[in-house]
């Protein structure tokens, strides 16, 4: 699943070199936190949020009934 986060947002940032990606496993769920650059920030969220919505969406859609879901959080590095 992360590979398919990746191969998105690859797309649409600039400065793929500095996008950072955590991935943390909890009980019900795994997070997935994507760290970008401050000029990236607006190309991968999209207007009004639209892209991210629709990244969350197709993870939503790609997961597995029987796992884990994925909870995707965009975040600008500090």
């Amino acid at each position: 699943m992360i590979e398919l986060i990746k191969y998105v947002v690859g797309h649409f940032a600039e400065n793929k070199d500095e996008v950072e990606y955590k991935v943390e496993e909890k009980e019900t769920a795994i997070e997935v936190t994507v760290l970008l650059s401050e000029s990236d920030m607006g190309k991968v969220i999209g207007k009004q949020g639209k892209i991210a919505k629709a990244l969350r969406t197709i993870v939503k859609a790609s997961t597995p009934r029987d796992s884990k879901k994925y909870v995707l959080e965009i975040k600008e590095k500090e």
